[in-house]
């Protein structure tokens, strides 16, 4: 993992705003103690959850998209940082270890790639090094039985966060095989044919290699869906769908019917919780939407799913605060910190009740 650097308790201070009479999550965080020890730090601590940033968009240029899902991370962290410590949440139970910076990667790949097939399939390769340094850290954390929470970064890290996770939650003694069942609501299936690893074929990545075995898809968007991709998905009995026209038009079921049908699909093991924030209407991603579900949906999702299933591990991706095309929103971090807190209070309740 030599793209990934540990935060300490300085680095998360700095983006904490301090203000007499109040206590901010960044002030009750807690950080790794030895970087060196990266194993003996994680099961020293008493944090449930581990949070981890991978602000990247090599996985969405892989896939023809527009860059700029590495500006989520840094706002977001401002955001979360400076949520009130209260009885709804402490912030203790959180361990905020850093984030990958493959910008070293962007770089040579902008310097030496001659034409645009040159560096498509250049991006296509540094995604396997993403990859495998995603899926290492995963892997770690899990192993450790904390509960990872990723923030990235393109929807190409579903695979090694699903990949980490059933090595790491078998490793563990919590799962009789290293495989995870996975639920995303998006608008799109993510399970282009594995022709080169990129933003759109995570999940068939995850399943050719055996790590995941039931995947369900909540809003799938019938307008950007493949032929073929549609004919795997409907043909396999280990993969289902909810299309966002069958909640909103057809009226089959309402929202939190189709993601109640998603947990139990995926109930009989652990479960990946996965957000593609393009499937939010009006929210700035690589996919941007005008016709999506509410910001209030995702955070029903994100409740529902972290009380009714076991979740493996969270992972927000895909959302940006400045795209490669000029577009610019600075609420898109507020947004995943709502998120991030929504699930990480709706585990805790389950907890303590």
């Amino acid at each position: 993992m030599k793209h990934f650097r540990f935060y300490n308790k300085q680095d998360v201070l700095s983006l904490t705003k301090m203000r007499r009479f109040e206590t901010k999550l960044g002030e009750r965080l807690q950080v790794i103690t030895n970087a060196n020890d990266l194993e003996l730090s994680l099961k020293s601590s008493s944090a449930k959850f581990v949070l981890i940033g991978v602000p990247e968009d090599i996985g969405v240029k892989a896939n023809l998209g527009i860059g700029g899902t590495d500006s989520a991370w840094e706002p977001f962290l401002r955001s979360f940082l400076n949520i009130q410590s209260n009885d709804f949440l402490d912030g203790n139970e959180v361990l905020l270890l850093g984030h990958f910076d493959f910008s070293d990667v962007q770089k040579l790949i902008g310097s030496h790639a001659h034409d645009a097939d040159e560096q498509l399939l250049a991006y296509r390769h540094a995604v396997n090094m993403v990859d495998d340094e995603v899926e290492q850290l995963i892997h770690i954390i899990t192993q450790n039985k904390k509960l990872p929470i990723v923030i990235g970064g393109g929807h190409n890290n579903a695979y090694p966060c699903i990949k980490g996770a059933a090595k790491g939650w078998y490793k563990a003694g919590v799962i009789p095989i290293a495989q995870i069942n996975a639920i995303n609501l998006d608008a799109h299936a993510d399970y282009r044919p594995a022709e080169g690893r990129h933003s759109g074929n995570a999940f068939r990545y995850a399943d050719e290699d055996g790590y995941l075995e039931k995947y369900c898809v909540v809003g799938l968007h019938e307008n950007y869906i493949t032929q073929n991709t549609w004919m795997d998905i409907v043909n396999n009995p280990f993969i289902d769908c909810i299309t966002f026209e069958d909640i909103f038009l057809h009226e089959k079921r309402n929202f939190i019917q189709a993601v109640a049908h998603a947990t139990g699909f995926t109930e009989d093991t652990l479960v990946g919780i996965e957000l593609d924030l393009d499937c939010i209407e009006h929210t700035l991603s690589s996919a941007a939407t005008p016709i999506g579900i509410t910001v209030h949906h995702a955070r029903q999702y994100l409740h529902f799913t972290a009380c009714d299933s076991k979740p493996a591990y969270l992972h927000i991706c895909e959302g940006a605060t400045k795209l490669a095309d000029g577009r610019e929103d600075g609420s898109t971090g507020k947004l995943i910190s709502y998120l991030v807190s929504d699930f990480v209070k709706a585990i805790l309740s389950q907890l303590n009740s």
